[in-house]
């Protein structure tokens, strides 16, 4: 069963930052593109950035420039550092593959941020 463990998520002031950690296990971490969700309430899951296999990231517009998505398969560990975050921002974050494949489980870690 692959199980994805979220971690790093807070509540910071606009303008501040984070740095979100996903540890993998039960699958050939090192052959996915992984990606990181976000989901606000009363909102549809959002992709928010990816990362292939060997390390060429892609975001959705809202966060370029700000986030930046990295990858460690010796720890089959995926990263999203945060920076200049908005009110906007505040959401669950999630990791999974790219697809997302609902079989791969995770309970995504809280990201709040207040003006």
């Amino acid at each position: 069963q692959v199980q994805l463990v979220e971690s790093g998520g807070g509540s910071v002031q606009a303008g501040g930052s984070l740095r979100l950690s996903c540890a993998a296990s039960g699958i050939i971490f090192g052959i996915y593109t992984m990606a990181w969700y976000r989901q606000a309430p009363g909102k549809q899951r959002e992709l928010v950035a990816t990362i292939t296999s060997d390390g060429h990231p892609n975001y959705t517009d809202s966060v370029k420039g700000r986030f930046t998505i990295s990858r460690d398969n010796a720890k089959n560990t995926v990263y999203l550092e945060m920076s200049s975050l908005k009110p906007g921002d505040t959401a669950v974050y999630y990791c999974n593959g790219d697809p997302f494949r609902s079989s791969w489980l995770g309970r995504g870690t809280q990201v709040t941020v207040s003006s």
